[in-house]
């Protein structure tokens, strides 16, 4: 389905009308909520006619229109009262109820104003298969549904200047309340007035005050309030805000209505968010002790790396000393995950500053000899902290594998074993011109990862499902068995081996907060 935006493209809108239309359509929920009517956005085209932009069904009553109509264009005097609303600037509410598909339906224009120009028209369109006799609460929709009508065909709704409402705001069904020009309640929605029950109201709310008589439920007289909640409840501003009284919160908003010049009164939506922010306080509190668990871990984790270490001195034997560091190096690996973390909103890390880590440890450990700087390019992303441990630890692994072994000694005498076919040779680096690169993509739920070096290379035969390296080993079972991924071990254009890890990764992302 084509954008708003592209649909404005064909319509000639200039840029500055197609934000103001942006703006109304993300609210206009609201107006077909009250109005327990579809609505539909035109614009006209340079010809004459009429484009649909965009198209919102009530959720109050029956929808007019079951299909899609938005791309729809309409030739140049088949809709006559968008004619005359642009051409008037005034709603038209003329003319008899049209039949479509058997339904009668009642078709009313309101002219789209910014600054002191009609930039489209909206159709009002309801279906009146269910007509009934108003109620109460009807007639209030109604009438609420009108005055913001007006307030659109005069350019003051959307307010603005004001950021287009959220997702998260409260619905008409959630409550509502209508507010006279002193600020006192006219009409409350009996889930209005449920919400402001379980904040401690014992009275009615028809005719109070309610910027007061909110501030008494809120907290003890003469006790200062903040002046987002006197502005909110009394409907002086288009503003947001929760109450929290009586063990509840509340969600309000107000919309201010300016009708014929003046100000009439306001709208004011409310939602009981009271479950939804005992959740949000219970995900923060197990936020809170997942990273402190991390912490410990990564705490403790180093503590058996410095074990492992003192344990590695106190030793003689090379072979033994070395299957330690290799433990520790192992160890330290998934310490920095943890380390991550345990700062981290989510059990979401930033892969790039783990590899960074990563590459720098197995830099500093590296036999001397090696002389060589593992290099990152590429971007690895953020990844989820079940993927994040063994893919360190997998980078780990090969890291020192080529430091220690593919750009220090001879690949006979690694891959095939302590004392390969041409049996134990003196280490032999490859000099200044070492090279140790790990590149990285995403791309279509993928991440693709090189490690490449220019070294001795591998040794003929290689099998890397028969290698007895334990390193590697380790990699292929992460790899394969764990991560769902594909590793394949082979020769370096120029010279020395080049690693491919591919793996599946959904695309994630941290939270900001």
């Amino acid at each position: 389905m084509p954008t708003l935006t592209a649909l404005g493209r064909r319509a000639r809108l200039a840029a500055p009308d197609v934000r103001w239309l942006h703006a109304l359509v993300s609210d206009w929920q609201l107006l077909a909520d009250l109005s327990f009517a579809d609505l539909t956005l035109w614009a006209e085209l340079p010809d004459g006619g009429w484009l649909a932009l965009s198209q919102m069904r009530p959720t109050t009553g029956p929808t007019a229109f079951p299909d899609d109509i938005v791309g729809t264009a309409r030739p140049a005097g088949d809709r006559p009262f968008l004619d005359a609303a642009k051409r008037d600037r005034r709603i038209c509410r003329e003319g008899d109820p049209e039949w479509t598909r058997g339904v009668p339906v009642r078709h009313e224009t309101i002219p789209v104003v910014s600054g002191d120009r009609v930039i489209a028209v909206i159709e009002r369109s309801t279906n009146l298969s269910s007509a009934r006799t108003p109620s109460r609460l009807d007639i209030a929709y109604l009438k609420a549904a009108d005055d913001l009508a007006q307030m659109v065909s005069t350019g003051l709704f959307p307010c603005p200047g004001e950021e287009p409402a959220l997702v998260r705001s409260p619905r008409v069904g959630d409550g509502l309340l209508r507010l006279n020009r002193a600020g006192k309640v006219t009409y409350a929605s009996p889930n209005a007035l449920s919400a402001y029950r379980r904040l401690g109201l014992t009275a009615d709310l028809a005719g109070k005050e309610l910027g007061l008589l909110t501030a008494r439920l809120v907290g003890p007289s003469g006790q200062p309030h903040d002046d987002s909640l006197m502005l909110t409840a009394s409907g002086k501003a288009h503003m947001e805000t929760e109450i929290e009284a009586n063990g509840s919160v509340v969600q309000l908003r107000t919309i201010p209505l300016v009708v014929h010049g003046g100000r009439s009164g306001a709208l004011i939506l409310l939602r009981d968010v009271t479950e939804l922010r005992d959740r949000e306080r219970e995900l923060l509190t197990k936020d809170a002790t997942i990273r402190e668990i991390h912490h410990r871990v990564k705490n403790n984790l180093q503590t058996v790396a410095a074990l492992l270490r003192l344990q590695a001195r106190r030793l003689s034997a090379p072979e033994a000393r070395a299957a330690l560091e290799e433990a520790v190096r192992r160890v330290g690996s998934i310490a920095i995950v943890h380390e991550t973390l345990s700062h981290a909103p989510e059990e979401v890390v930033d892969f790039d500053d783990i590899a960074g880590r990563v590459a720098m440890m197995a830099g500093e450990v590296s036999a001397p000899e090696a002389r060589v700087t593992p290099r990152l390019s590429g971007s690895f992303g953020m990844l989820p902290a079940a993927i994040a441990t063994p893919l360190a630890l997998v980078l780990t692994e090969l890291l020192q594998n080529a430091l220690q072994h593919g750009l220090t000694r001879p690949a006979a005498e690694v891959l095939a074993g302590p004392a390969g076919p041409a049996g134990p040779r003196p280490a032999q680096p490859p000099g200044p011109g070492g090279m140790l690169l790990v590149s990285a993509r995403r791309a279509d739920s993928r991440l693709t990862v090189t490690v490449a070096d220019n070294g001795v290379g591998l040794p003929a035969g290689f099998d890397l499902e028969n290698t007895t390296s334990l390193g590697l080993q380790i990699v292929r079972t992460l790899v394969v068995a764990e991560l769902g991924g594909r590793l394949e071990i082979g020769p370096h254009e120029g010279g020395g081996t080049l690693v491919l890890v591919e793996l599946p990764v959904e695309q994630v992302s941290a939270d900001p907060g």
